[in-house]
């Protein structure tokens, strides 16, 4: 600066102004950069999840995003949808659904609902890569993308048929007994693997005892030809060839469908398709339908109008078809379906959520089925679920007990394990022809409850032969006695001798004294066929 600057006040002024402008100026600078927009969420999103087998599950999900947080919608079962809460930073996503309360009632919540289920991903180029845990702890990955809410919605509803008694088709005069894929292999069934259980089938005996009905469960769907044909996946090749395969073995066959658009596992469903999907199992030669509500829950009520709709819907499309093909509902046990069931053309109806391989669940189950045990009848049978005997989820003791209990229920014996390599112990409860005949008892009387004495719960079920079937029951977690007095079984005359056998040691019991006690292993049973002597 010039000595004659210095010397003038105003000039001076001017650029020290000058000066706080441009420093001002530089402060501001990079504020008055155009702003990176914060990506929002906020919208429709579809997550295609790979099964393996060339078809994709897709779940839609709504999200609403408020700064870093996240909340919305999983659609899903249910005809709104589940809740879900979570968070978004630095283009991480977490979110996970909200379970409902449990019911007011008391009763078990719905396995459908009660789990949260966990979310977590990462936002990249307009997608969101997420994964996830399956109800079996398997790990799902799928890429999300923007979608629109008519597309995440379900479809409307079609119209149902006026409500009518369907006639009863003749079959399972017995509980079906048979395999289905479900428990041990879910979506890893395949051709292949229905063939070799077949040949299991026959090699252990099985089929021999009445276990006849190989029955393929979800994820075996590929989809709708031009024509709206219900094929198979690239798992299973040629149904018909498959349908032979198991005829030829003297056993039979079924699949598995539902009434909603997808089923359970996200494939295609029946939905619009009854007529045309019966037809075409029948063309296959198919002897079983389990029929699962799963989405159809998204588009209609859970009411028994509906409910019975939809399941009559089918029915009277099986029984159009002119082949014998049993009829099995799988909606839970809402609605009360024992007493409705039969008359959509059902053979069979589940009357609760699904079994885990554990005593708690079994448990549960298994004695929660005795409040209803007058509802079954010849052709028409309470189902709680497939058995998991060998799958090892439960010790020896624990399955003779399920095996025990759904034979005194007249429950359907699925096997859900592998036939192929079943240990003794499981081939030795699966295989025993005395429980068995108890569950293929032709007279189908009721099971009844004779006592409770603590944790032991004895129930007891007459025979068509006029004997009576006990069941000492320990549901408790030490050993226990339970005590039978002879007086209180109340066959024939009084003073007539009795003869007792153990179901599971094959052997004659002692009746000397006036009552049996005996000591039954923590969740353990003790089964006794008592009859009068002959020839007194």
């Amino acid at each position: 600066m010039r000595m004659s600057d210095r010397l003038n006040p105003r000039k001076r002024s001017m650029q020290l102004s000058r000066l706080f402008v441009l420093s001002l100026f530089c402060l501001l600078l990079p504020w008055a950069q155009p702003a990176v927009a914060q990506t929002d969420l906020t919208g429709y999103w579809v997550l295609r999840v790979p099964n393996g087998d060339g078809i994709f599950r897709e779940v839609y999900i709504q999200i609403n995003q408020s700064g870093k947080t996240i909340s919305g919608t999983l659609f899903g079962r249910g005809p709104n949808g589940t809740p879900i809460t979570g968070t978004f930073k630095d283009r991480q996503l977490h979110f996970a659904t909200v379970p409902p309360a449990p019911p007011a009632n008391g009763a078990a919540p719905s396995p459908y609902f009660s789990r949260s289920q966990v979310y977590d991903g990462v936002y990249q180029d307009g997608k969101l890569s997420l994964q996830t845990q399956n109800y079996r702890k398997e790990t799902m990955q799928g890429i999300a993308e923007r979608t629109t809410r008519e597309a995440a919605l379900p479809p409307a509803p079609l119209p149902l048929p006026a409500l009518r008694d369907l006639p009863d088709n003749g079959l399972v005069r017995t509980p079906p007994m048979g395999w289905n894929s479900w428990n041990k292999f879910a979506s890893r069934i395949d051709d292949a693997a229905v063939r070799t259980m077949a040949d299991a089938m026959v090699a252990s005996g099985m089929s021999k005892l009445g276990y006849v009905y190989i029955n393929i469960d979800d994820t075996w769907e590929g989809g709708r030809d031009a024509a709206g044909n219900l094929i198979p996946n690239k798992k299973f090749p040629d149904m018909k060839a498959l349908a032979d395969y198991v005829h030829s073995k003297g056993l039979k066959i079924g699949i598995y469908s539902s009434p909603g658009p997808k089923t359970c596992a996200g494939y295609e469903g029946s939905f619009g398709h009854e007529v045309q999907d019966a037809n075409t199992f029948a063309a296959w030669g198919i002897d079983y339908l389990k029929y699962d509500l799963c989405t159809a829950m998204t588009i209609y009520q859970s009411t028994q109008e509906d409910e019975q709709g939809l399941y009559q819907k089918m029915g009277d499309a099986l029984q159009k078809t002119n082949r014998p093909i049993i009829y099995s509902l799988c909606q839970y046990g809402q609605a009360d379906v024992w007493k409705w069931g039969a008359k959509t053309g059902g053979n069979l109806w589940r009357t609760t959520g699904d079994i885990r391989d554990d005593w708690a669940s079994m448990d549960r189950i298994g004695f929660g089925q005795l409040a209803i045990a007058s509802f079954a009848r010849i052709g028409h049978w309470n189902d709680p679920d497939m058995l998991e005997i060998g799958n090892g989820g439960m010790n020896t003791d624990e399955y003779r007990t399920h095996m025990s209990l759904w034979s005194m229920l007249s429950a359907p014996l699925i096997a859900g394990n592998d036939l192929r390599n079943m240990t003794d112990d499981t081939k030795s409860i699966l295989m025993n022809a005395d429980i068995i005949a108890v569950d293929q008892d032709p007279a189908a009387k009721p099971v009844q409850v004779l006592s409770e004495q603590g944790k032991i719960e004895t129930l007891w079920r007459q025979m068509k032969d006029g004997a009576v079937v006990i069941g000492i029951f320990n549901r408790g977690d030490a050993a226990a006695n339970g005590t039978v007095a002879w007086s209180d079984v109340k066959l024939g005359d009084a003073g007539q001798k009795l003869q007792v056998r153990d179901l599971w040691k094959h052997q004659a019991v002692s009746t000397v004294g006036d009552r049996y006690t005996a000591t039954v292993p923590p969740h353990g049973v003790e089964m006794l066929k008592v009859s009068v002597a002959e020839g007194k």
